[in-house]
């Protein structure tokens, strides 16, 4: 009987002391959004990763559309960022009116460096969005040292890179924001959805509750009655002298309960993610048709496990198609470049000159990685692989 390896769309299973802590907040947690657990989230969020500030958000969609609102784009503002990423890395910056542009990957590492970023930079720049895609943390002090020489805004997308570090200083703690994904995939998760933006600057921490929560602010003054004229004020946030648009963005109380307790474990997870990663790529020494991103330091936490089958693209197709359908091991291709999408090509942002994304995704493979597959299904897709790619030699030979 074959064992399926799927490709899912659940990271981890949850802990008993993951579940109780849920089961705990259902019970207790009053109200059940902008409460206890939100707060103590949010700080054990700050020290875990030595942000100054930090703020729960239902996804990290929200909290790259709160960082797009907070870099206040005006027209003819450029923002920078690599084109092989996840869509939401981009368009809450374009509906916010700045003009897309496009950095190359480095071929080796799969994500932008300091070379790639400032071979586009323009005088209009206002912004640079770096991403730490499938985990590794890209070159962040040389790209901050570019950054400030040039008085750049930086936004770290570390969606998929929660608890990788540099020497020591963990990804979305360098930049001026920080952006995280809990969602479903991630190596830590709250129930599907889940985000946090996190600050350096006290001028953004000071109105990105109100950003955050619909205006809600107090009336000025005192009162005498708590309730007249109304239980609490709307208002809008201003930066700099600009109003800025509130919106609901609030994180529940249970997701953050469950949040605060995953990070006990985060570094543990991205610990045995790594290892397995790292035998799963040193099984694969004597293929070199498969070329992985090898990094044993905790500056790779191998959110996802991605290769470039060396050869043509049509030598990539029929391997996924094999595994598929003679063992059942449902790899998949990822991070289609943005500016090859006709919703991109719509706004205007479709010239890219980035012949490494074009090239890395004309041939990746990403292989099923999720922290729960077992011993079994790992070996089951291992030999599936080497017996994939043996076929593949073999028919060449002919």
């Amino acid at each position: 009987m074959r064992t399926t390896v799927n490709f899912s769309g659940r990271s981890l299973d949850y802990s008993e002391e993951e579940i109780a802590v849920v089961v705990e907040a259902m019970r207790d947690a009053d109200p059940l959004t902008q409460g206890r657990y939100r707060d103590a989230f949010e700080k054990k969020f700050r020290d875990f990763c030595g942000a100054p500030h930090a703020f729960t958000v239902m996804n990290g969609t929200a909290a790259l559309e709160l960082a797009a609102q907070l870099c206040l784009l005006a027209p003819g503002d450029e923002v920078v960022m690599p084109s092989h990423t996840f869509t939401s890395s981009a368009y809450p910056f374009a509906r916010h009116g700045a003009t897309l542009v496009w950095a190359d990957i480095d071929a080796q590492t799969r994500v932008a460096n300091a070379e790639t970023i400032a071979a586009v930079l323009t005088p209009r720049t206002k912004v640079i969005v770096v991403v730490h895609l499938y985990g590794y943390v890209a070159d962040m002090p040389a790209i901050m040292a570019l950054a400030r020489e040039r008085g750049i805004l930086v936004v770290e997308d570390a969606c998929q890179a929660i608890g990788a570090d540099i020497g020591g200083v963990m990804a979305g703690a360098f930049g001026d924001f920080g952006v995280f994904s809990f969602h479903s995939h991630k190596n830590l998760t709250t129930l599907g959805e889940g985000g946090m933006l996190t600050v350096r600057e006290k001028r953004y921490a000071d109105i990105i509750p109100m950003l955050r929560h619909n205006g809600h602010c107090p009336f000025p003054g005192e009162r005498a009655d708590y309730w007249i004229p109304a239980m609490g004020n709307v208002d809008f946030p201003e930066l700099d002298g600009r109003r800025l648009w509130p919106a609901n963005y609030c994180l529940g109380e249970v997701e953050c309960a469950l949040g605060a307790k995953q990070l006990d474990r985060v570094l543990a997870i991205n610990e045995e993610k790594r290892r397995k990663a790292l035998a799963f790529i040193d099984s694969f020494a004597d293929y070199p048709e498969l070329a992985f991103h090898r990094v044993s330091s905790t500056r790779h936490n191998y959110h996802l496990l991605a290769a470039r089958m060396n050869g043509s693209v049509g030598r990539r197709d029929d391997f996924i198609r094999r595994m598929s359908a003679d063992f059942d091991v449902r790899c998949v291709v990822q991070y289609y470049p943005l500016n090859r999408y006709p919703f991109y090509q719509k706004l205007g942002f479709g010239r890219a000159d980035c012949p490494a994304a074009d090239d890395f995704f004309d041939h990746m493979i990403s292989f099923p990685f999720q922290h729960n597959l077992s011993d079994a299904e790992y070996e089951a897709m291992r030999v599936a692989a080497r017996t994939v790619l043996d076929a593949q030699r073999d028919e060449k030979k002919q």
